[in-house]
């Protein structure tokens, strides 16, 4: 009776069952068709109908047992096909699904690698000792622009599946902005008219305000890299020919203009002729549009560093002399009344090169808040930076060191506007590395590689044009 109740079962599901099941007696058919089917389980595979539990045979020799499916394969049951089958049918079928598939592996791989060093805080002995999540995005995102931007020093198109993959890991980082929110009260209305006051979540001003920006800023990047797709000049590789079947050594080509040789840098080359005038005049266009895009990068991300939170342990390493900082010749000329001129200073000082300018921007920097912190101490006894930032408006605008600091604070701004290209002071690094707020660490890494990116296509575009402007006043 269960027999013939399982047979009716299956047939109002649509099978017909094989002779071999309805037979209990006969073990041997069945074990030989099941055998078989195993070893030739390649000829049979699962169709992209959804309907179909079945696929027809490719194999003629077994059409026998097409006739009548199996009842390993009814519904309920498990298939005999391994998932190493189904890879080997995958291979037969289409052997580019396999390379995708090992490809979509590695990648699935590497996102779960860099997901777990940031849970992890880049500490892969688990101990709990790494570093703040803040900290931990901060250096995914940095270290995602070296590795996508790290080898391309030319003026080309970014790769497709580079740029495939720093919008897509950028995407993930971004992400977590959306959920980086401030309460604010808003008014609801109540069924019976009445208006009560609530506390909605918003966007966080800060990331509302900037992220759209800086996201506006990529997308002009790339699209900068996408416009040299054609161009009229390339490049020669140090030590080499050029890579492109084109004339001359590199060594005769003029050397780009840059402060500092990097030999592991292409060189531009150019025709004989120099470039059109419509090539000319794309770099110049070019130039300018990411000119204006490093200026804004760099200016957010000013805005952002300034915005984050001095660290305790940076004012606790301070020195209590602001003159001890800065040295017996700058302090008397900072003391000099109505005399003192950043500018002249910074003449007089005759700073040879940016590690000179970044070593005096440090110490104007610390000898600044060296002296507001005295400023605020001559009323209250705590002179953390907290209570510093509470008494600004409370100190008295005649005071030595409120001066002193006025004027380290100008003279700072000086020489970042004399040295464009300074690095980062020691205390932004300082802020960067204590820095506990997930929101102003995303902000403050993007901003700085969209800034690093735009100063080195104005570069290489600097470069061609240079090489360019050679050229064409040695053929005159």
């Amino acid at each position: 009776m269960d027999s013939v109740g399982n047979s009716d079962e299956t047939c109002d599901l649509g099978y017909q069952p094989s002779q071999s099941s309805l037979d209990q007696n006969d073990q041997s058919s069945s074990t030989e068709a099941t055998s078989f089917s195993l070893q030739s389980g390649y000829s049979f595979c699962r169709t992209n109908s959804d309907v179909s539990a079945f696929s027809e045979p490719t194999d003629d020799n077994s059409s026998t047992f097409s006739e009548t499916p199996s009842p390993l394969c009814w519904p309920g049951m498990k298939s005999p096909k391994t998932p190493v089958l189904s890879k080997l049918v995958m291979q037969q079928q289409n052997p580019a699904a396999d390379d995708e598939t090992e490809n979509e592996d590695l990648e699935l791989d590497m996102m779960k690698e860099r997901f777990s060093k940031l849970l992890l805080g880049q500490d892969m002995s688990g101990s709990g000792k790494g570093v703040s999540t803040a900290v931990a995005v901060s250096n995914s995102i940095t270290n995602l622009y070296a590795s996508i931007f790290g080898q391309h020093l030319r003026l080309e198109p970014l790769h497709p599946d580079k740029k495939l993959m720093w919008k897509r890991e950028m995407n993930c980082f971004l992400s977590i902005c959306d959920h980086i929110v401030e309460f604010v009260p808003a008014l609801h209305d109540l069924q019976d008219g009445t208006a009560v006051e609530v506390m909605t979540s918003r966007p966080r001003s800060d990331i509302s305000v900037n992220l759209p920006a800086l996201r506006k800023l990529d997308a002009l990047l790339l699209e900068v890299l996408d416009s040299f797709e054609e161009t009229e000049f390339w490049y020669a590789e140090q030590g080499s020919m050029s890579g492109k079947s084109r004339s001359g050594s590199f060594r005769r080509i003029p050397a780009p203009q840059r402060k500092e040789e990097k030999w592991w840098l292409p060189v531009p080359c150019v025709p004989s002729g120099g470039l059109s005038e419509k090539s000319r005049k794309h770099l110049r266009h070019k130039r300018d549009c990411a000119n204006q895009i490093h200026k804004a990068a760099k200016a957010l991300n000013n805005s952002i560093l300034a915005e984050m939170e001095i660290p305790d342990s940076y004012m606790a390493s301070l020195p209590k002399s602001g003159r001890a900082i800065v040295g017996d010749a700058v302090y008397r000329y900072m003391c000099n009344g109505e005399k003192f001129t950043p500018d002249l200073l910074l003449n007089c000082l005759n700073l040879g090169s940016e590690h000179e300018a970044l070593e005096f921007a440090d110490k104007i920097e610390a000898s600044m808040y060296t002296w507001r912190r005295k400023a605020c101490s001559m009323t209250h006894s705590k002179s953390s930076w907290d209570l510093v930032k509470d008494f600004m408006s409370d100190i008295d605008r005649t005071d030595k060191n409120h001066i002193l600091a006025e004027r380290a604070e100008s003279l700072l701004f000086c020489l970042k506007q004399r040295y464009p290209e300074l690095s980062q002071t020691s205390l932004d690094a300082s802020k960067i590395q204590h820095n506990r707020d997930v929101g102003k660490a995303i902000l403050e890494s993007y901003s700085r590689v969209l800034e690093g990116l735009a100063f080195n296509v104005v570069a290489w575009i600097e470069d061609v044009l240079f090489v360019d402007k050679t050229t064409r006043n040695q053929d005159q």
